[in-house]
């Protein structure tokens, strides 16, 4: 499980790291896309949050790379791994298997640092 775990952060690591980086460096350009989903993305970009979101995005992947932090690495991935996952089963389906590869992905790293998150999981009653 460490091989399978070691592979996944790293995986996640550099897509987010590249991911995010790309766009904040300017690297890849933001290209306008038709339809609901260019309205979405639009928005974002307008408003200059797509920019928060991809720093995040490089913050979180840098810690995975790094494996330092990894805990909060993925605190800071999983709701932007939601929210793709929801856009790509919501808004535009061809994207969907990447997405759920990066479910599936943050999951494993999540299962083996379970006990990093025990307090957030615990039950008070």
């Amino acid at each position: 499980m460490k091989i399978v775990a070691l592979i996944a952060r790293i995986l996640l690591g550099l897509v987010f790291f590249i991911s995010g980086a790309a766009i904040l460096l300017k690297l890849m350009p933001m290209q306008a896309m038709p339809g609901v989903e260019g309205v979405f993305v639009g928005v974002l970009i307008s408003t200059k949050y797509i920019y928060v979101i991809k720093c995040i995005e490089a913050l979180g992947g840098a810690l995975l790379l790094l494996n330092r932090y990894v805990t909060l690495g993925l605190v800071l991935l999983g709701p932007i791994i939601v929210n793709i996952f929801l856009f790509h089963a919501l808004i535009v389906p061809s994207g969907l298997p990447m997405a759920i590869v990066l479910v599936l992905l943050w999951g494993i790293l999540f299962w083996t640092r379970k006990a990093s998150f025990a307090g957030v999981l615990a039950s008070k009653g």
